[in-house]
C-alpha cells in the first residue's frame, strides 16, 4: 500500500495549506471506487468522509459542511445532476467534482453551468484526479487567504469613509487632500449614486471648517417658491405662514460648510442670490432689510453638465466659474471595476452585521453576476443590491437567487461565451473562452479575474499561457 501511495504522491505536490485539513466527501455506491479515491488523496491535507446514496450524502453535506465533494454521476434513485443541485442547495459553499463513465460535451457544459468545479471521466486517471484535488486545495487556500487579506483591505483602502483602491479613486483622494485645506467654493460632478456627498463630507472634515457644521441642502427637493426662504431664511410676517423668524441653511452653516446637492436644479433667481453669498459672505433673510455676515465654505454637487446648461442659459456663467474654481469629478462604478470586490465586501460587512448574519459571503456565481452587471446606479445601486441580498439570504452564502431581479435576469439570460445555435465546445475550449470573457469584463485585471473565477493567480497564468498569442 505504501508504494501505491508513494506513486500517487508523486503525481502532485501541494504547497503548505492554510488549514490542517479540508473536509472531502466522496459520494459513490461502489466501495472499490471510493477506496481508490481514498488512496489517491492520501497525504493531501484532507479529511475524507463517504456516502453511498442520496439521503446520506445530503445529510453529511448539511452536517459536515464539506469544502469539496467528489460525486459519481450514477447514484441509485437520483441522477447526478439532480444530486449536484441538492448538494449546492444544502451547502452552496462547497465545490463538486463529478465523475462519469459516459462523457459528452453536452453534459460537461451542463455540469459547469450548474456549478460543478470539474467533470472527470471514469475510469479515473489516479494522476489526473490527485492533480485536480491538489489544484483545488491550492485554489481554496488562495481564496481563503485572499478573503482574509481583502477584509483587511477594506479598512486599508478607506479614505474618510470612501472605499476605493483603483487608480481613479487614488487620484481623487490625492486631489481632495491637496484642495481641502484651501478651498472656499468647490464643485463636485458625477453621475447619480457615485458618492458625491461622501466626497463633500471628506472635503469638509479635512478643511479648517471641520469644527463647524456640515449642512446639506438638497436643491432638487425644494420647491421654487420656498427656495429663498429655505436657503436664506425669513422674518416673521414676510409671507403667509411666516409666524416666527427663521434662519436659513446658509446661516446654520456659519463657521462650517454648506453642501448644495444637485445645484443644477436651483432656479435662476436663487442662483443670483447664491452668487452674492459667495462674493460678499452675507445673507439677507426674506422680509429683512439687514444683511447678515456668514463665514461659510460652499460645496456644490451636480449630476448634470453645467457647461451645457450655461450655454443654454439655464445656469449662470458667473456662478459656474466661481463654483468651478475647484472641481472634483467622481468616477462612475463602471470605470472603477477594480473596486467592485472591495465595495461588495465593505457593504457585506455593514449589512450582514445589521441583519445579524455576520458570516455572510458571496458565492462565485453571485460574484460573477455582480462583475457582469453594468451598474447604471453606481455605488448606491451596489449598496442597495448587497443590502437586499443580505436581507434575503437564508444561508451563509449569498447565491444569485438572493440578488435583486435586475442582476438575476442578467444571470439567467447570459449565453456561454462563443457558443450559439448548435455549436458545442470542448470543456477545455469552454474554459479558455470563459476565462477570456471574465478578463474582458474586468478590464484585463488578472487578480480580480482570478478571484471571480475562484482560482489562484498561478492557475490563471497557466490557463493564459496555453492561449495563442499569450
Amino acid at each position: 500500500m505504501s508504494s501505491q501511495n508513494d506513486a500517487y504522491g508523486a503525481a502532485a505536490v501541494v504547497a503548505p495549506s492554510s488549514r490542517e485539513q479540508w473536509k472531502l466527501l466522496v459520494v459513490d455506491d461502489d466501495p472499490a471506487q471510493a477506496d481508490l479515491i481514498e488512496n489517491v488523496v492520501h497525504g493531501l491535507p484532507v479529511q475524507l468522509h463517504r456516502a453511498t446514496e442520496k439521503a446520506s450524502a445530503i445529510e453529511l453535506v448539511s452536517k459536515l459542511r464539506p469544502e469539496l465533494v467528489i460525486l459519481d454521476l450514477i447514484i441509485p434513485g437520483v441522477t447526478g445532476m439532480e444530486l449536484l443541485e441538492k448538494i449546492q442547495d444544502a451547502n452552496p459553499a462547497c465545490d463538486v467534482i463529478l465523475l462519469t463513465g459516459h462523457y459528452s460535451t453536452d453534459s460537461a457544459v451542463e455540469a459547469i453551468r450548474k456549478g460543478a468545479y470539474d467533470y472527470l471521466t471514469k475510469p479515473v486517471s489516479v494522476e489526473r484526479l490527485r492533480q485536480r484535488v491538489a489544484q483545488w486545495i491550492e485554489e481554496a487556500d488562495s481564496r481563503e487567504r485572499a478573503a482574509s487579506f481583502e477584509a483587511g483591505l477594506v479598512s486599508a483602502f478607506q479614505f474618510e469613509g470612501i472605499v476605493g483602491r483603483s487608480p481613479a479613486m487614488r487620484e481623487m483622494f490625492t486631489q481632495i487632500r491637496r484642495l481641502a485645506p484651501h478651498f472656499s467654493t468647490a464643485l463636485i460632478s458625477g453621475e447619480t449614486g457615485t458618492g458625491k456627498e461622501l466626497v463633500a463630507g471628506a472635503m469638509h472634515r479635512l478643511s479648517p471648517a471641520s469644527r463647524g457644521p456640515f449642512v446639506v441642502c438638497n436643491c432638487a427637493a425644494i420647491t421654487e417658491t420656498l427656495f429663498e426662504s429655505e436657503l436664506f431664511g425669513h422674518c416673521r410676517g414676510a409671507f403667509t405662514g411666516a409666524t416666527v423668524d427663521k434662519p436659513g441653511l446658509a446661516e446654520e452653516a456659519d463657521g462650517g460648510t454648506l453642501f448644495l446637492d444637485e445645484v443644477g436644479e436651483m432656479p435662476l433667481p436663487i442662483q443670483a442670490k447664491l452668487l452674492r453669498l459667495i462674493q460678499n459672505r452675507e445673507v439677507r433673510r426674506v422680509g429683512s432689510p439687514r444683511a447678515r455676515h456668514v463665514n461659510v465654505r460652499i460645496i456644490a454637487a451636480t449630476n448634470r453638465n453645467l457647461r451645457e446648461m450655461v450655454a443654454e442659459k439655464r445656469f449662470r456663467d458667473d456662478l459656474y466659474y466661481r463654483l468651478a474654481m475647484v472641481e472634483i469629478s467622481v468616477p462612475p462604478l463602471r470605470d472603477r471595476k477594480e473596486d467592485l470586490s472591495l465595495l461588495s465586501r465593505h457593504f457585506l460587512q455593514v449589512f450582514s452585521n445589521r441583519y445579524g448574519k455576520p458570516e455572510l459571503r458571496l458565492s462565485r456565481k453571485a460574484e460573477i453576476a455582480l462583475a457582469r452587471y453594468s451598474w447604471p446606479g453606481n455605488v448606491r445601486e451596489l449598496e442597495n443590491a448587497i443590502d437586499y441580498a443580505c436581507m434575503m439570504a437564508q444561508k451563509p452564502v449569498i447565491e444569485v437567487q438572493d440578488l435583486p431581479e435586475q442582476l438575476r435576469a442578467g444571470a439567467k439570460t447570459w449565453d456561454m461565451p462563443g457558443q450559439s445555435g448548435e455549436e458545442f465546445l470542448s470543456l477545455e475550449e469552454f474554459e479558455r473562452r470563459y476565462v477570456l470573457h471574465v478578463l474582458e469584463k474586468v478590464g484585463n485585471h488578472r487578480a480580480r479575474a482570478a478571484e471571480i473565477l475562484g482560482i489562484g493567480r498561478a492557475t490563471l497564468y497557466r490557463i493564459l499561457s496555453r492561449l495563442p498569442g499569450r
